[in-house]
């Protein structure tokens, strides 16, 4: 069996598909690239089991076949050569022989039938999605999900699809996001967890991306296909919580806010706060807002008071400053409305602009408890 390939084609398309094999695996196989021959084309699969990736590259080819190549050998290969035709002999002998303009390079492959086949989804339902409009929903949400593997629900994006629109949710128990779009919709309801791998490795390759996304899925897996790639994974088994619950409907203080002035405090503020607690106390009253932290063991201390428009009545809460600066760093708009009802109650965060047509985003930050 004997192709040729362009070696920098060869090499972006498995940068990609690397992001699938885990460190270590339990099985010797998933250390490899499975490469498939078929009427000139050249189909490369990775996989862990949980999650399967396979993109389709153009060869030259004088025989089908399938082979297994070690991953970390053949892409650090790949990346010293310029681009060039490489050729690929596999030999009796259990080596595989790659000619390039300076030399060869012979190395081991395993047996092609060893690699697991990628689960085939039985009557999946379908939605179809812009790359870029699914990359800003898993990069919105993603980082507010949990990593408790007690809660193995929680450490996934959970996908809300319906005929009105498509809602993703995250949230580990301190905070919460929910990112909706009203311009884009599936032809059934359907609910289901996808978990965070998978999801990086789709944000990765879509970000920017104009080309469509077909999203399949089952009560077991879901397959996302863009162009000649195909990401097939295993989805998180159980129910989401009902978030809906815990997002406070009646919150008649209103603080309304620079964004960027607002994260710059909150970031200064907090290195003078508990390493422990992280905790910072917001205290609202008229048209100022106090931002204050104090490490009672180190006996430092900040204090900063920051312009702002302020309706309700003079309230102080406590919040941790991570959750907060993440969840404002993740905001692309120029003015954000925080609104609270009581100083043990969760505060809601919104964009109040910089939202494209048809886009809603909610993130919801749990309050600590003030000392003193």
């Amino acid at each position: 069996m004997k192709f040729i390939v362009s070696s920098n084609q060869l090499l972006k398309q498995l940068q990609v598909l690397g992001g699938v094999i885990n460190n270590s695996n339990t099985l010797p196989i998933l250390d490899n690239f499975l490469f498939e021959l078929s009427n000139n084309q050249l189909k490369v699969s990775a996989s862990d089991l949980e999650t399967t990736m396979t993109t389709i590259i153009e060869a030259e080819a004088d025989e089908d076949g399938k082979v297994a190549i070690n991953a970390r050998l053949l892409l650090d290969t790949l990346k010293t050569f310029p681009e060039q035709p490489l050729t690929f002999v596999v030999e009796e002998n259990n080596t595989l022989e790659i000619s390039s303009e300076s030399g060869k390079y012979a190395l081991a492959y395993a047996d092609g039938e060893e690699f697991p086949k990628a689960v085939e989804l039985e009557e999946p339902s379908k939605t179809v999605i812009t790359g870029d409009i699914l990359a800003t929903a898993i990069s919105k949400t993603i980082f507010a999900s949990g990593n408790d593997d007690l809660r193995p629900v929680m450490s996934g994006v959970f996908f809300q699809f319906s005929k009105e629109n498509l809602t993703f949710v995250a949230t580990d128990a301190h905070k919460l996001v929910k990112y909706t779009r009203n311009d884009v919709s599936a032809s059934e309801v359907a609910e289901f967890i996808m978990p965070k791998k998978p999801l990086n490795l789709l944000k990765n390759i879509l970000s920017g991306s104009q080309e469509d996304v077909s999203v399949e899925y089952n009560d077991a897996n879901a397959k996302f296909t863009i162009d000649k790639t195909v990401l097939v994974c295993r989805l998180i088994d159980g129910k989401y919580p009902n978030y809906e619950a815990v997002i406070p409907k009646e919150n008649p203080n209103k603080l309304t806010l620079e964004r960027s002035s607002f994260l710059n405090s909150v970031r200064r503020v907090s290195i003078f706060s508990s390493k422990t607690t992280h905790q910072i106390r917001l205290k609202m009253a008229g048209t100022e807002l106090n931002i204050s932290a104090e490490d009672i063991d180190f006996s430092n201390k900040a204090d900063e008071r920051l312009k702002c428009n302020y309706e309700g009545d003079d309230m102080q809460i406590g919040f941790n400053s991570k959750f907060l600066s993440e969840m404002l760093n993740n905001l692309e708009s120029n003015e954000i409305l925080l609104e609270m009802s009581l100083p043990n109650r969760a505060g809601i965060l919104t964009p109040i602009d910089g939202l494209e047509e048809g886009e809603h985003i909610t993130m919801l930050v749990m309050p600590v408890m003030l000392n003193g």
